[in-house]
């Protein structure tokens, strides 16, 4: 698949993404507005508490995910060498404004990229990587990043997390006010009542599984696509190759401010070693490590 091609899928995710996130509102809204005995009041409330969380998430996202993490703008010239890196690959992949650098206090080696188009995007790395990777692995590292922002992943993914935290809590002001019951008895029915609780445990366990198998199943894709794309735009394959072998061999992964709703953004899993199951490769941000060298390798 091409630069262009990649763009152009990620682009009708966005909307496919934003149709399900409609879908889902409306549907919830009705739900609890005929529970409630207005099936209009609990439609427009829907709409209108799930259009400012998106809006507030799509044109902030980016910040707090930097400031959940800890990082800090990149300066010259104790980051120069990092700046410039930076700067040339941005050159190199066409994009007409450089993202934000920042970096972060952690011994582990990591980074990630974040935003809503190549326009308002940034780029962060840890101190652990800066100190362990020479320039050839640390471009190549630079270019897969670049590369999850000029493809449009960035957004995508932005996307996909705000569906699953919202889908969180509205799966879970659904249960509460089932269990918490209309206040009206002379109207509740038995039946009915029972209906709209096990409506609403379903929702409460399977729109957040379905929206995090989603952004996972996405979050993988696009891994293997970003590591042939920043080949290209380096055109040394070796170099991020090199580069994930070093982040396996990581003795201490652990990303200190990492968390489950960020881990997917990283190059690499922020998290420690655990030992490989099913369950566990389901739910896997990543691809396996090794299966990505090898491509890289064969490139």
């Amino acid at each position: 698949m091409s630069f262009y091609e990649e763009i152009a899928a990620n682009k009708r995710r966005t909307v496919l993404l934003i149709f399900f996130f409609l879908v889902f509102i409306i549907f919830i809204g009705l739900v609890l507005g005929v529970y409630w005995g207005n099936a209009y009041g609990g439609l427009i409330l829907a709409i209108i508490g799930g259009g400012i969380y998106f809006l507030i998430s799509y044109y902030s996202g980016d910040s707090m995910i930097l400031t959940m993490t800890g990082a800090k703008e990149a300066k010259k010239p104790e980051y120069t060498q990092l700046i410039n890196v930076v700067e040339g690959l941005m050159i190199a992949a066409g994009l007409g404004r450089m993202p934000k650098v920042y970096v972060i206090e952690d011994t582990a080696l990591n980074a990630f990229a974040t935003g809503r188009n190549p326009e308002n995007s940034s780029i962060a790395v840890t101190t652990g990587l800066l100190k362990k990777l020479n320039k050839l692995e640390l471009e190549g590292v630079i270019a897969h990043e670049m590369s999850h922002i000029k493809n449009y992943d960035i957004r995508v993914m932005m996307l996909a997390s705000v569906m699953v935290g919202l889908s969180l809590l509205l799966s879970d002001f659904l249960l509460r006010s089932f269990l918490w019951g209309r206040g009206d008895n002379d109207r509740d029915s038995g039946q009915l009542t029972i209906v709209f609780i096990v409506l609403g445990l379903v929702l409460a366990i399977l729109a957040p599984l379905i929206g995090e198998l989603m952004k996972l199943a996405i979050s993988r894709k696009r891994e293997f696509l970003a590591d042939a794309s920043g080949a290209m735009l380096t055109r040394y394959p070796k170099g991020l190759a090199d580069a994930l072998r070093k982040i396996k061999n990581d003795p201490d992964p652990l990303v200190d401010r990492a968390n489950r709703a960020t881990a997917h953004l990283f190059i690499s899993s922020p998290f420690r070693k655990e030992k490989k199951s099913f369950m566990k490769n389901l739910f896997s941000t990543h691809p396996d490590i090794d299966e990505r060298i090898k491509k890289l390798d064969e490139m």
